[in-house]
């Protein structure tokens, strides 16, 4: 039986729509995503709905209220978790939002980072498979399985339909 968390994660574009704010994880020695950088969200709590968890957690680490959301996709991570726990998340893009971006949160620095230099950031390996769906203009949401074996992906596979 499949039984993953459930989490959401968002990208919030700039105004002008060619950066994206990412937290740096830095602050933290026990956290798995530590030293990369990492869109913002969070596990669901039990009693909400995937909407309000990435409003919520985008409310909670960047002091930032979305005004306008897109789902862009969802993906399967057999195995990514730190016990090798299975992960299901939900994908969004934060096209519109309000308030100016906290500069830290409990986790690391958050910063605007061009769209088009993300690779050259240390961040989770799989990433870099579906960040270009996140940022393209294809309307359809796209979803993806991306399992992970010892903190590495080991495929990637995804449909629009």
């Amino acid at each position: 039986m499949y039984t993953p968390v459930i989490g959401t994660l968002a990208f919030i574009m700039s105004p002008d729509g060619r950066k994206t704010l990412l937290v740096h994880r830095h602050k933290r020695q026990s956290d798995q995503h530590l030293g990369k950088y990492n869109g913002l969200g969070g596990k669901l709590e039990a009693g909400e709905d995937v909407l309000s968890c990435i409003k919520r957690e985008i409310r909670e680490e960047a002091g930032l209220e979305c005004r306008e959301i897109i789902l862009r996709g969802t993906i399967s991570w057999p195995g990514f978790g730190p016990n090798n726990e299975d992960w299901f998340g939900f994908i969004f893009r934060v096209d519109a939002f309000s308030g100016e971006p906290l500069l830290e949160n409990e986790e690391g620095t958050l910063s605007w980072y061009p769209i088009n230099q993300l690779d050259k950031l240390p961040m989770w390996e799989g990433d870099r498979h579906f960040l270009p769906l996140v940022f393209d203009r294809n309307p359809v949401v796209f979803h993806g399985v991306l399992p992970y074996e010892n903190s590495r992906p080991v495929s990637w596979h995804y449909t629009r339909i």
